[in-house]
């Protein structure tokens, strides 16, 4: 019987947990975060429940919070989610404080990404043969080009992680180097690609894709097998922890009935 690639063998939690952790680890105190939804969501709990107190929630939906929902969520639009939050407005409301500078990190993911971080949920194909029409752009590209940073959440598959995406709907650093730049994008860029084999960063010249830790479970080697392109290595190549106490109890707390981390 093949292994199931969701849990890690020996381990009381799933892939799912682990990314969820990892994405709770990106958040620091005081920040501004422009929340998302799935794994994101809980993401963004188990920080602000653990180490960033001060962060504050920023809901594509129209909702600012401050504090803690006081039961789970399973979607930003529960009804504990707008019980006291510290506003109710819609989403032009939210993209306005996007569109100030004010959103220090934002969660997003897609059908396909590239070594340069641009992502793709547009098309599969060329734009005169589509293969597969994908949902589009949503809000995805103002978070890639406003936020002041951004995160990315996907799958690793090779046909996901692909040398150069067909359509760039959400830019990220173009063809490298100080592309952002050149095109006019004042701020922002991706700083972490948070995957089910591992956690990539961007190298600070080059804006190349770097793999920075492996998940337990994985190895180097498959990653690579699982990446479109040469994908480089950081000198100091880490296993990604595991999800500790803390954190798992919160995402239990969260998602108590397994529904985003099954």
């Amino acid at each position: 019987m093949a292994a199931d690639p969701t849990r890690n063998a020996g381990s009381d939690y799933t892939q799912a947990d682990l990314m969820v952790a990892a994405a709770a680890r990106e958040i620091a105190d005081g920040e501004v975060v422009f929340v998302g939804m799935r794994l994101p969501l809980l993401g963004f709990l188990v920080a602000k429940s653990l180490h960033a107190p001060e962060a504050v929630g920023v809901y594509e939906l129209g909702i600012i919070r401050e504090s803690l929902a006081s039961e789970p969520i399973l979607t930003m639009g529960d009804l504990p989610n707008l019980r006291r939050s510290h506003w109710l407005a819609d989403t032009a409301d939210m993209m306005a404080i996007l569109g100030r500078g004010d959103v220090d990190v934002s969660f997003i993911g897609g059908a396909q990404v590239d070594r340069f971080g641009n992502l793709n949920t547009t098309i599969i194909g060329r734009p005169d043969r589509i293969e597969t029409r994908l949902p589009g752009s949503g809000g995805a590209c103002d978070l890639a080009c406003l936020a002041r940073r951004h995160i990315i959440i996907m799958a690793h598959r090779k046909h996901r992680f692909v040398d150069r995406v067909d359509y760039i709907t959400s830019p990220g650093y173009g063809d490298g180097g100080d592309w952002r730049r050149r095109v006019g994008l004042a701020r922002g860029g991706p700083s972490a690609v948070i995957t089910t084999l591992g956690v990539l960063r961007f190298d600070p010249d080059t804006r190349e894709m770097v793999l920075a830790s492996v998940h337990p479970g994985a190895t180097p080697e498959t990653i690579q097998n699982n990446t479109g392109w040469p994908l480089r290595r950081a000198s100091d190549l880490q296993t990604t922890p595991p999800p500790t106490a803390g954190e798992l109890a919160m995402i239990r707390r969260f998602d108590p009935h397994r529904y985003w981390t099954r």
